[in-house]
């Protein structure tokens, strides 16, 4: 994305007013931000706001934005998560240049900062369990004991530590803790775990290591060393911030940068949360971190949502401190807003029903001209065939129709759209009494839609020639819980059992089939739809990406 561009998209907020005065009074020459994931789990729509909001003030005031995984637990941490965090973000229309780090970088660096402060009496070698230590922190209306190793001397800490380093001892056995106050206000001061003991291969290390760094650790010293001047965080982080900056305070760190904290994304009918997402997964009520119903960036990419809807979703909703939901309603106007403008029409039955239209002769057929843009005129038309035996949509048709149903039922004229009005003559069922053809008649004069005499119909359908049209598999996502705020503790008993409905039988017109990956149609009177990358030429599958005017809420009433 140019500069321009992000400046275009960008809002105000109380964050760009930040970094706006910090460069009005010459704090910072140049703005440097950083996203930081944890490779341990494909990236959400809440990332989205953070990756927009970091590389968009970067682009916005000519600095630049670091991507950093914090890789610091390599029980957790996969190359495969590595690899479609960088996908993501480039999807998004963000690129971070020559600017990528991990926090294994750093780690030597860490290291030797952690001897630093052991030395100076700011940390100590723990020998409690991590249960011992978790009890002795006290709770929020009662201060913390200290341990009773706290007062080991600076030579036996340096000894303990160094022991820890080289693997001599297992897992659990021992932890680094910083020496801060025990009776802290702030449970987070309360001589937190710096460093831990875990035999694990690293993705990038190997072996190379039997200790590894706490996140609050290596986090902030990783801003300082790349030299971060406003390091922005969701707002579960503000109570870390003191721990932050007294580590900046106490190590030669060659930068100070600032911790700012905004509200994270919550939606409705959506859990964000990794351990949720990754249950889903685990437990197959998903088909993988990419499912459609997924609110995971490869889900949303693969149900075809285009990344310009997510970035004007983001600038809508805006920066704040404090916490909300957001009506998910928000996300689908801005993915339909987005898809009107630049998808083209097609023609698909879901739910075929043949229809066969008496009068027109058999063995003959017509081409007729369909637009494929009705607002971008430079988009053109295409050909349909027109023949004498169709396929119509199912609902269309009603042998005994409600008060208010204008579509087809016996005796009653409904336009086809680009073609002509057809009327009902015969209802055939089989012998289960089910409705399987409709025989027709068609005015001849009505070619284009419109009839001569100037009589009105009251529908227009859509339709598909049987002699062309295309065999299909169709997903059609639904919402993945029924309930608006789904409880995370027990997310499978609001799961929504029809959030998949797969329509083996749909048909498509040919054209549909020249669509290209992640290429996203209008079916008419349908919605969106994209080719799912399992399509093949022997059996082209879509999904729908969204309807034209449904909600998720009125899809989990239907359902």
């Amino acid at each position: 994305m140019t500069a321009e561009a992000a400046t275009a998209e960008a809002g105000r907020d109380f964050i760009r007013d930040i970094v706006q005065a910090d460069l009005d009074s010459k704090k910072h020459a140049q703005i440097v931000t950083r996203f930081p994931p944890e490779p341990n789990g494909y990236l959400h729509i809440g990332h989205a706001k953070s990756i927009a909001l970091n590389f968009g003030i970067a682009q916005e005031f000519g600095g630049r934005c670091h991507l950093r995984f914090d890789d610091t637990n390599p029980t957790k941490e996969e190359q495969e998560y590595i690899d479609s965090i960088q996908a993501d973000v480039h999807w998004l229309g963000y690129d971070w240049g020559t600017n990528l780090y991990y926090a294994s970088d750093y780690f030597e660096r860490l290291y030797g900062w952690a001897e630093t402060l052991i030395e100076a009496g700011h940390a100590y070698v723990d020998d409690q369990s991590q249960e011992e230590i978790r009890v002795s922190r006290g709770t929020l209306t009662e201060p913390g004991k200290n341990s009773p190793f706290r007062e080991r001397s600076v030579a036996e800490n340096l000894e303990l530590f160094r022991r820890m380093k080289v693997g001599e001892f297992p897992n659990g056995a021992r932890v680094l803790r910083a020496k801060i106050d025990m009776a802290a206000g702030n449970i987070n001061l309360r001589d937190p775990v710096l460093y831990r003991i875990l035999h694990a291969t690293h993705p990038r290390t190997g072996d190379a290591w039997s200790i590894y760094p706490s996140y609050d650790y290596a986090h902030g010293q990783s801003d300082a060393i790349e030299g971060i001047t406003h390091s922005i965080c969701t707002l579960e982080f503000e109570d870390h911030r003191p721990l932050y900056e007294w580590l900046l305070d106490k190590l030669p760190v060659p930068s100070k940068p600032h911790q700012y904290e905004f509200a994270r994304l919550n939606l409705t009918y959506t859990l964000l949360s990794k351990r949720v997402l990754t249950e889903l997964v685990r437990q197959g009520h998903v088909n993988g971190w990419d499912d459609p119903r997924m609110p995971t960036i490869a889900g949303l990419k693969r149900r075809g949502v285009p990344p310009a809807a997510i970035r004007e979703f983001v600038k809508r909703i805006g920066v704040a401190k404090a916490n909300s939901v957001v009506d998910v309603g928000m996300l689908e106007f801005c993915i339909r807003e987005e898809l009107n403008k630049t998808s083209l029409r097609r023609m698909a039955v879901l739910r075929p029903l043949k229809v066969v239209i008496e009068n027109y002769p058999e063995g003959e057929s017509e081409q007729l001209d369909a637009i494929n843009h009705p607002d971008d005129p430079s988009a053109g038309s295409r050909k349909i065939t027109f023949g004498r035996e169709l396929w119509i949509e199912q609902d269309d048709f009603m042998e005994t129709p409600a008060k208010k149903f204008f579509r087809l039922s016996p005796g009653k004229e409904v336009r086809l759209r680009y073609a002509y009005f057809i009327k009902c003559t015969e209802v055939v069922k089989n012998d289960a009494g089910e409705i399987v053809e409709l025989r027709c008649s068609y005015d001849p004069a009505t070619r284009g839609g419109n009839a001569p005499d100037g009589r009105k119909v009251k529908a227009t359908m859509h339709w598909l020639s049987a002699a062309d049209a295309v065999p299909a598999e169709v997903r059609v996502y639904n919402p993945l819980f029924v309930n608006p705020s789904p409880d995370a503790a027990s997310f499978a008993a609001d799961l929504n059992p029809q959030s998949l409905e797969v329509l083996a039988d749909a048909r498509v017109e040919p054209a549909v089939l020249r669509a290209g990956p992640g290429e996203v149609m209008q079916f008419e009177r349908q919605g969106y739809f994209v080719p799912d990358p399992e399509t093949t030429p022997d059996k082209p599958v879509f999904n729908r990406t969204i309807g034209l005017r449904d909600s998720f809420a009125k899809e989990v009433a239907k359902g």
